[in-house]
């Protein structure tokens, strides 16, 4: 049957602008970094891209080598936007990036022109787009200068292949350097993917009053830790979980201090009659500077759990302090 989104859609959702721009994200979005590969059922990743739809999310966030193998989850993607959402396509904001390895030989990731704009073309066939709404630098290349790897940007909108170009994973020095760069282009740089959770606050020292400066907004990734802001782990490492199985997450992790820890903020949010995971969400959220946090979901259960984050009271100062004392930067870190 062809699919019918919900008419009721954008009534379960807020959206937020992002910094000075005239874009919006919803404040959660959904990311198909590691569940949206060959080695995933397509019925299920179809399942939850549509319900995140329903629910209002109309940001979908990829880039060229999630899958696995890599550019699989682009190909995925194309797919089901084909199957279901192309007459919304005016109502969706999809997003890639290139910066990692996606192929032999030396012009196959990090920044240079070349490889960024052959990237962005390979992108849009695989998703079977005419453009993308954001594509970005995953990451800065230290061999290449900014103005080259910006310039590419630049190209990318003004050819029509990108309406907005933003960066991930680059430092606050890096990023104004990157704006300054786009700016001879008269393109403005208006989004910032960094990570940031409960256990990783690195882009508290110096990224968000940059954002200001700027006009830019963020969209943050890894908001859960990868899993390790959830009830998983609480009783030990199930066979099926991330710990078990990801190259990316290890038992090494699961530490008594990163229970320890886990456990406090469980009972926070077990308080305000929430689960860890939309606590964490709550808590990126607070930010003034996230636009956005960007979600995973291996299922519509898990999906739906975490935009339910949505429905609870913004956090008082009290329990942000209160959660500070176990919002510890690099807690579960691999040492």
């Amino acid at each position: 049957m062809p699919f019918t989104a919900a008419d009721d859609r954008y009534e379960s959702i807020d959206y937020a602008r992002v910094g000075r721009s005239g874009l919006k994200l919803p404040k959660i979005s959904l990311g198909i970094w590691n569940n949206f590969g060959y080695d995933r059922p397509l019925d299920t990743q179809r399942a939850i891209i549509r319900r995140a739809f329903d629910l209002g999310v109309t940001h979908v966030d990829i880039a060229n080598n999630y899958g696995p193998p890599p550019g699989s989850a682009e190909s995925n993607f194309g797919t089901i936007f084909a199957q279901d959402l192309a007459p919304y396509r005016d109502e969706l904001i999809v997003s890639s990036k290139a910066g990692y390895t996606m192929w032999e030989g030396p012009y196959q990731d990090l920044g240079s022109r070349k490889y960024l704009l052959s990237s962005l073309d390979a992108s849009l066939k695989r998703t079977g787009l005419d453009y993308f709404d954001i594509f970005y630098s995953h990451r800065p290349d230290p061999g290449t200068p900014i103005e080259e790897t910006m310039g590419a940007l630049a190209s990318a909108v003004y050819s029509g292949k990108a309406l907005y170009v933003g960066v991930s994973n680059y430092s606050p020095e890096q990023t104004r350097a990157a704006e300054a760069a786009l700016a001879v282009h008269n393109v403005p740089l208006t989004i910032h993917q960094p990570r940031y959770n409960m256990f990783d606050r690195h882009i508290e020292d110096g990224l968000f009053p940059v954002l200001d400066d700027l006009g830019m907004g963020s969209i943050v990734f890894s908001p859960l830790a990868q899993g390790l802001l959830t009830d998983r782990y609480l009783e030990g490492i199930p066979s099926d979980s991330r710990a078990a199985n990801s190259p990316f997450l290890g038992a090494s992790n699961i530490t008594d201090e990163y229970l320890g820890r886990v456990r406090g903020l469980n009972s926070i949010a077990q308080s305000r009659g929430q689960s860890v995971a939309q606590l964490a969400l709550s808590w990126v959220l607070r930010i003034p500077q996230v636009t956005s946090a960007l979600i995973g979901a291996s299922s519509v259960a898990q999906l739906e759990n975490n935009l339910a984050a949505l429905d609870f009271d913004n956090l008082t100062d009290d329990e942000i302090t209160a959660i500070d004392e176990f919002a510890v930067d690099r807690t579960g870190a691999r040492t």
